[in-house]
């Protein structure tokens, strides 16, 4: 597929036009908790920058460093053998049986991503002036610059992905004036040794870690010397007229002018299904070698190799949003006056870039995608194990992929894909007996994909979801449609969405009227009552697994049309979607969330998955279902505005899909109120936001909240089908006056650019495949568009 680019000429005008500020989080204060940390990362390790002048603490991460062993699938061979028995309670509405009866179908927790270790970098330099904290988007580079006493301090940080390594450069205007002591602690089991001026690390991460809220006798946390995956570290120091003394786990630099510190880390992980302690990867040989070859380059060509590397990433879209008069102030600062109501345009567009940073820097490793917490973590019991949880958080991570241009970044979770298919299929058919694979509510570097609760003590309405698979299949149908890669779907993508799609035949059984449902069904995280007051999780037919279902089977049909290779399962598939139960709207005008029109435990409750067909699914919408989007728009109604991080995000989406921008809009503002720091411990009560350092607070810190907000900016500016590109389709009034964006995709593999003015497109620019047609539609009229050279100046 070769694309071909706008003419110079046309390309450098719209870029004159879409001219904006460096994008720049900044400080003038020492961060002391990690929600004000900035981060910093390469695709696959990554550090959290505290920039202290006394000590600076920094957070070392590696995305492959997970508590654990490959998953034994076969943990609970004869679960399927309650199956049966679950669906006959249902059957006869005893819904209080079939909740206590499922829990027999139930396997292990997840385990836990690890913290890798921290780095102390001790000047005791006191009592700082002129101090400024600094991440540029713009480069991916961290600064610090302060004055101690007489001297002036600089330390610049980036994360190198061509090379590996972690690059801490450092000067002193005073010549010699560079005096720093280096360490490596780690909270779990390692040791320490030095040479001349390099300190390495080594060690294992725990065999077992269990969720920090599971509550039982023993201890959560269990090493075994011959099992876990192994890491290690090396750190050096560099410098032209310093002396470099060492300890056995230091490292001093004494009368320093100009400093480098290179770390490098590796894991002996490799892959999924092999044992890192019996068949891992030398990670004492892989760490040197980094540090060794990235010795002989220097900052100065580290840096160009990283900007070379990272900013053909980060440049593809640009946003301009109207100017206004918000004073410069530290980020911190910001967030404060704009959660009084103040206007501040470049925060919006700034947390918008910030997401797409996040994903380039956590979602660059094959088959292991970005957590709960991109890649970043500093606890050894995380939030909910900083897993995969495939019943929104771990596709939400991923909705900016491809509307904003960073589709190589997306291929991670659909390379996991790949690894949870294989272990899937033996889930489907010891836990259900049934054919084609499934994933349920959490899983983790070992592809997990049994349903969790540690069998029989998990709350059936988030332990025994089955829906992961279906869900998550939906991304590689999205991924062909903004990258146009036939070979991508015949080969991979096609295969596995097809493997899901069985597994839902099967789940699918006749309710008393002929109509196809699941049973048992949940909705995800969510209770019902019935009308004898009973509040309960299992029952059948519950809206969300239908619109997953539906999505899915609407997505194989379409990719068989463009295949011609599966007739036979088109025509199956076609069958069975025309019986799948529709739509209910309840008594007050909601999308029902249940088989039957129950009230909810909790009216307001922040999952919504039962909207999951009007967004990220495509298949309701304002043109097409009106009804059942009125029913959507009634239900988001009743559930209110305020609601955690992530779920925020969610909704922010699905008002833009429902053309209401004003609404998205003011959903996003609320994303960005400020929430203090959690310090030591998380106030669970205080409801979504963001931290200083602009890190979404669910609370604690998820990375999913950041990226679904980042994903609906995209949303509110262009929204696609394969047949149709509409411009502007919830701009907020607030950037109405005027604005420009450049490098969004959308479906059909299109990049289109466009100014605005009082709400109407005034400039418009579509690139594509040489020879291919597009329809757009732009100020309310749609232009039918043949991409003759692989450009064209639609306005």
């Amino acid at each position: 597929m070769r694309i071909l680019f706008l003419t110079l000429l046309a390309f450098s005008t719209f870029a004159q036009q879409t001219q904006q500020k460096p994008m720049r989080l900044w400080y003038d204060k020492p961060a002391t908790y990690f929600e004000e940390a900035l981060v910093l990362g390469n695709g696959k390790q990554g550090a959290t920058v505290f920039g202290g002048t006394k000590s600076d603490k920094i957070f070392l991460n590696d995305l492959t460093l997970w508590s654990g062993e490959p998953m034994d699938p076969y943990m609970n061979k004869e679960a399927y053998k309650n199956l049966p028995a679950v669906r006959e309670a249902l059957r006869q509405e005893n819904y209080k049986a079939a909740d206590s009866l499922v829990r027999k179908i139930q396997g292990k927790f997840s385990e836990s991503y690890a913290p890798l270790g921290t780095l102390y970098v001790d000047f005791n330099h006191e009592n700082p002036t002129e101090y400024r904290r600094e991440l540029n988007l713009d480069k991916a580079v961290s600064t610090v610059h302060y004055h101690a006493g007489t001297n002036e301090i600089r330390k610049e940080y980036f994360f190198s992905h061509p090379d590996n390594v972690f690059v801490i450069h450092l000067t002193s205007k005073e010549k010699k004036g560079l005096n720093f002591t280096v360490q490596f602690k780690s909270l779990l089991k390692y040791a320490t040794k030095s040479t001349i001026n390099h300190l390495h690390a080594k060690g294992t991460a725990p065999v077992r870690a269990d969720p920090n809220y599971v509550r039982k006798q023993g201890n959560p946390i269990m090493f075994d010397d011959s099992k876990g995956t192994r890491f290690a570290s090396d750190i050096l120091i560099q410098s032209a007229d310093g002396k470099v003394v060492r300890t056995d786990s230091t490292l001093q630099m004494v009368g320093g002018t100009d400093a480098t510190i290179l770390v490098t880390m590796a894991t002996s992980f490799n892959g999924f299904d092999k044992s890192p302690s019996k068949e891992g990867l030398n990670e004492d040989e892989l760490s040197e070698k980094r540090l060794q070859a990235a010795s002989f380059k220097g900052a100065e060509q580290l840096l160009a190799r990283h900007l070379a590397d990272y900013q053909p990433y980060f440049k593809r879209v640009n946003l301009s949003l109207p100017a206004d008069n918000a004073p410069e102030l530290p980020t911190d600062e910001r967030l404060r006056r704009y959660a009084k109501g103040e206007k501040d345009n470049y925060l919006e567009t700034l947390y918008f870039q910030f997401g797409r940073y996040l994903l380039i820097s956590s979602s660059r490793t094959p088959g292991v995608p970005a957590n709960l917490q991109g890649l970043w973590n500093p606890h050894i019991r995380p939030p909910w194990s900083s897993n995969y949880t495939m019943n929104i958080n771990a596709e939400e991570n991923y909705w900016l992929a491809e509307n904003t241009n960073l589709s190589e970044m997306h291929t991670p979770f659909l390379g996991f894909l790949e690894n949870l298919e294989k272990t899937g299929r033996i889930t489907a058919k010891t836990f259900y007996d049934a054919p084609g694979w499934v994933v349920h509510h959490n899983s983790d570097i070992w592809a997990m994909s049994n349903p969790v609760g540690d069998f029989g003590n998990g709350d059936p309405s988030w332990a025994n979801w089955p829906m992961g698979a279906t869900w998550a299949s939906t991304h590689l149908w999205e991924h062909y449609l903004f990258t146009q890669d036939k070979k991508f779907l015949e080969a991979k993508a096609y295969p596995l969405m097809r493997g899901a799609a069985e597994f839902c035949l099967y789940w699918l059984i006749e309710d008393k009227n002929g109509r196809l449902i699941t049973s048992p069904s949940t909705s995800p995280e969510n209770k019902f009552i019935t009308p004898t007051g009973y509040q309960g999780a299992t029952a059948y037919g519950a809206t969300a697994d239908l619109a997953m279902i539906r999505e899915l089977f609407l997505d194989l049909i379409a990719a068989e049309k463009i295949l011609q290779k599966d007739p036979a399962f088109q025509a199956t598939l076609e069958k069975a979607l025309a019986r799948i139960l529709p739509y209910q709207v309840g008594a007050k005008g909601n999308l029902q969330e249940w088989y039957f029109d129950w009230e909810d435990t909790d009216p307001k409750h922040r999952h919504q998955s039962h909207l999951y067909g009007l967004y990220p699914g495509t298949h309701v919408t304002v043109a097409e279902t009106p009804s059942i989007a009125a029913a959507a728009k009634k239900t988001l109604e009743i559930k209110g505005d305020e609601t955690t991080g992530w779920s925020k995000g969610w909704r922010i989406n699905l008002w833009a899909r429902l053309r209401d921008g004003d609404h998205a809009y003011k959903m996003y503002r609320e994303l960005l109120k400020y929430v203090e720091p959690d310090g030591v411990k998380v106030n669970y009560a205080r409801g979504g936001g963001t931290y200083p350092n602009l890190f979404d607070a669910h609370p604690p810190f998820q990375i999913d909240g950041n990226f679904g907000g980042s994903a609906a900016v995209a949303e509110m500016l262009i929204q696609s089908t394969p047949e149709l590109i509409e411009t502007l389709p919830a701009l907020p009034s607030a950037w109405a006056s005027e604005g420009t964006v450049s490098g969004l995709k959308t479906r059909g593999g299109f990049e289109v650019s466009m100014s605005w003015k009082d709400g109407k497109v005034t400039s418009l620019h579509l690139k594509g495949m040489k020879g291919s047609t597009a329809k757009v539609k732009v100020n309310g009229e749609i232009k039918s568009l043949l991409i003759k050279t692989g450009e064209v100046h639609v306005l």
